[in-house]
This record gives structure tokens, sequence and C-alpha cells, in this order.
């Protein structure tokens, strides 16, 4: 693991168990709306999904199981790849209150193990913003492609490039030029939520924020047929952009 890793991987598991507890209810709690309604619990990426049953999912940087537990419970076989030990206790401890299961591997996902998982899924599929975790995203889309069986689709869902000038999501993260290539330290994605001694305390993550091209340009690279781009205004003004998701294949 190199040493920006290590220093996101202290950050995510400094209280994180306690703020999903917190923010989503205990694992009981959570499971019993994920089972009400999975597809609903999806959010806008279900209509990125051509069926559940039976397909390999592999959920990158996939937190406290958010949404793989919604596509188990709809027939997904899925693996969550994150860094964080709490985050891995949330996901298993609401999958069994759900009554189903996912396998979670917690590891940096540049060292994930391809004699086990490489070219053995059907999507891989990321959302929440996770491209600033990771330095060299031309490494990161080979690794995606990597992973996928032939054929196989990546569902890539991100914060808009847009928010590298602006906050505009509010999560009260450092703003920078549009054509900064710039790597800098920032707050976790929750801290904001944590009472002032305690955010203080927390670990900083180590970021590196992307243009559009340079994402766009990265799939291709990396030999992914890029199938669909959209764009989706952001939850703070419906006028400016603040997340994307890109769809891609691995053709056959």
């Amino acid at each position: 693991m190199n040493e920006y890793s290590l220093q996101n991987k202290k950050a995510w598991e400094y209280n994180a168990y306690e703020f999903w507890v917190r923010t989503s209810g205990t694992p009981a709690e959570r499971a019993r709306q994920d089972m009400e309604n999975p597809i609903k619990m999806l959010k806008r990426y279900a209509g990125y999904f051509d069926g559940y049953e039976g397909i390999r999912v592999a959920n990158i940087c996939g937190s406290c199981g958010k949404k793989a537990i919604p596509l188990a419970l709809l027939g997904a076989q899925v693996t969550v790849f994150d860094i964080s030990e709490d985050n891995k206790r949330y996901a298993l401890e609401t999958a069994e209150a759900a009554g189903t299961e996912i396998r979670f591997e917690v590891c940096d996902i540049m060292d994930i193990d391809m004699t086990e998982y490489g070219g053995c899924f059907d999507v891989v599929f990321m959302e929440g913003g996770i491209l600033h975790y990771f330095h060299d995203i031309d490494a990161f889309m080979r690794k995606m492609y990597s992973l996928l069986k032939k054929g196989g689709k990546m569902i890539c869902s991100d914060f808009h490039p847009f928010t590298k000038i602006k906050d505009i999501l509010e999560l009260e993260q450092p703003s920078r030029g549009y054509f900064s290539t710039e790597i800098f330290e920032g707050e976790m994605a929750h801290a904001r939520f944590f009472e002032d001694d305690i955010r203080r305390q927390m670990p900083k993550c180590s970021y590196r924020k992307y243009t559009l091209s340079e994402i766009i340009n990265s799939i291709i690279d990396s030999g992914f047929s890029l199938r669909k781009f959209d764009e989706h205004p952001a939850w703070t003004n419906e006028k400016i952009p603040g997340e994307f998701t890109a769809i891609a294949c691995k053709e056959a």
C-alpha cells in the first residue's frame, strides 16, 4: 500500500462505524430500509444496470455497503473493495441483518489481487465521489478494465469536475483551479458532521482532482468503449452540474 493510501486509510477508519450508525441507523435499522425497497436504495444507479440476478459486481470503494446490499438483495453477487475496516464491519453486519451476503475485501484498490479477481466481473460499479482518492487515474482505469470479463461494463459515477473550482456540493472541501494537477490534503467526506473538537483530530485525506477531459480520455485510453456520459445537477443547485455517470464497456 502506497503512502497516500495509508493516509486515506487512517482517515476512513477514524470513527467511521460511529458515523454510519449516527447517519444511517444501526445495521438492523439500515437493513430494514434496504429490504423494503432495494431499487429505491440504489437511486438513479438502478437505471444503469441491465439486470441483477446472478451478475458479478465489483463495488469499488463501496464504503459501508449502502449500494452493495441492495444489489445483493436483488440477486447480484457483490464484492466490495474498500480501504476501511470500519466500513467492512458496518457493511457485513447490515448484510447479515438483511438476510443476504456480500464479500468485502479490505485493500488498496490498486493492490487488488488480480490472480483471483482479474477478468471475473460482469460490472464494476463506483459512486459517491472516489476518483479524487487516486493520484494516477490512468492506472486506476486500467485496473477497472482488468477486473471485467470481456463484454463487461463499468458504471462510474462521481463528482463533476466543475466541483474543482467551487464547493457547489457544500462538502466543505478546498477548491482549485480547474486545470490544476496539484495533490493536496483535505478533510474526509464526513468530517463536517462531527463536533469541532473531534473534527480537528481527524486525519486528512490526500486528493487529486481531475478535469472532464482527463476522466474521459483515461477511460478511452485504458481500452474501454465509452457508451454513455450523463451529467447530473448538483443537489444544492439544479442549475449547475454536480455529478456525472460514465458507462463504458470492455468489448467481447
